[in-house]
């Protein structure tokens, strides 16, 4: 353990044995049991600035939370300093300039909220329960990703707390450099206290799933596949394979239209007339309800081993291989989702923002989730071997915000070609890697 530290942390502070510590430490991932030396509740920009000083003049690691939604867990630290951003839930829309100013502690379903009151969104994640901070700073990949983008790339500006404790001002204008970190590099370059996103009219969307049984399950992934090469950009879909109640496995093809209704309509005609599908619920519905439809399917509490990459080419041997693998899911409550990345998301050059996975292609995830900690040998060796095998189909690249604890070599494949940029913007704001417990980036002058 590190030495007694020499200046007092003012402020909300708890300690082990504080009634509300162990609340205030767990995360979305229950396989994550770390312990800080304290954790100390941010309001405002003053109170993380006060508590990475405190850090750096003890020596002490220094973690940040904002939603503790990352699998990797990293927002909890050992022995160290945690930054709880979640009481820093501040919000303001500005519907005639198109702008929400809004706080690290805020959820997707919060922002979401808010913003549809004025017909308006932010282009953020797929699930409510998400924290907007670590979602935006790895990417942001969600259901308007063809039509507006990813959650980084209408970041706009932000307030932050550098390592020497000083507050910025970040936009096109300041510090510009530190803005292409942000928009992908995670949370390398400092704290941020305030996120200003750019808002684009979005109604009630055209949503919901076909789902197919097992025997249709290589004829319906690859007419999804062919379908969606010509579709419209307001068109996004994402594949999910699961067990049914039944212990087998489905097919299920979620889909969000966030164009016209009527015109939705007949987009999706061709994909709900393949099958027939067992289940068809696409409706029409507020874009609140779709971003809350997974969230029960997430429990808190719940363990997690994720494993990831990007799928561009869905080729007749990858579909025989992600079949293989779906069989062999062990009972319970995992799955295997192909979130689809295209339109306007893939056409920003590799180098205009820091994240570079600028491609049609899949989103692909391998997601164990089990409730008894007896079973994590059975799934954790069913996550790895799936991914074992799928793993010559895929790129060398990964999405930052599905990535484990994996290791300097998966971290270069996160970050791609813009890496070693990343390490220059590293060590001109953070040279002693004070905020290293994220996907860390060395710092690395020119």
């Amino acid at each position: 353990m590190t030495s007694q530290p020499t200046t007092d942390l003012n402020g909300d502070v708890l300690r082990p044995g504080d009634p509300d510590y162990d609340a205030a430490r767990a995360v979305f991932n229950a396989m994550i049991d770390r312990k800080p030396l304290a954790i100390l509740r941010c309001r405002q920009a003053a109170d993380v600035a006060r508590g990475i000083a405190f850090a750096r003049e003890n020596d002490l690691a220094l973690s940040v939370r904002g939603g503790g939604h990352n699998v990797a867990g990293n927002a909890v630290c050992d022995g160290g300093i945690m930054l709880d951003l979640s009481p820093m839930k501040d919000l303001r829309v500005d519907p005639d300039h198109l702008r929400a100013h809004a706080g690290p502690g805020l959820l997707l379903g919060d922002l979401d909220r808010a913003t549809q009151h004025h017909g308006l969104a932010v282009p953020l994640g797929v699930m409510s329960k998400t924290g907007i901070a670590g979602l935006t700073l790895g990417g942001g990949l969600g259901w308007l990703n063809g039509r507006y983008g990813l959650a980084c790339d209408n970041l706009v500006g932000a307030e932050v707390v550098t390592a020497d404790a000083d507050v910025l001002h970040v936009s096109e204008d300041e510090h510009a450099d530190l803005l292409w970190g942000l928009r992908g590099g995670g949370g390398n370059f400092g704290v941020v206290t305030s996120f200003t996103y750019q808002l684009h009219p979005v109604g009630p969307v055209y949503a919901g799933a076909l789902t197919y049984p097992w025997a249709m399950a290589a004829d319906a992934l690859r007419f999804h596949d062919q379908f969606m090469a010509r579709a419209p950009d307001e068109l996004v879909t994402a594949v999910s394979i699961a067990l049914d109640l039944s212990g087998v496995p489905q097919v299920s093809i979620g889909v969000c239209w966030c164009g016209h209704p009527d015109e939705g309509l007949n987009v999706l005609r061709p994909l709900r007339a393949f099958g027939p599908p067992v289940h068809d619920t696409i409706a029409p519905m507020p874009y609140v309800a779709l971003q809350s439809a997974p969230d029960a399917g997430f429990p808190l509490g719940w363990l997690h081993y994720w494993k990831s990459g990007y799928l561009r080419h869905l080729t007749d041997a990858a579909t025989d291989t992600l079949l293989e693998i779906a069989a062999a899911m062990p009972p319970g409550s995992s799955g295997i989702g192909m979130q689809g990345l295209r339109g306007a998301a893939s056409r920003v050059a590799v180098d205009a923002t820091a994240f570079p996975h600028r491609a049609t292609q899949y989103d692909f995830l391998i997601l164990a989730q089990w409730a008894d900690r007896d079973d994590s040998p059975r799934n954790i060796a069913w996550a790895r071997d799936s991914f074992t095998a799928m793993e010559p189909h895929l790129e060398h690249a990964v999405y930052v915000n599905n990535l484990g604890t994996e290791g300097p070599d998966r971290i270069r494949a996160a970050y791609g070609p813009n890496y070693p940029k990343l390490a220059e913007i590293k060590y001109r704001y953070d040279p002693a890697n004070t905020f290293r417990l994220n996907q860390n980036v060395s710092p690395v002058s020119q």
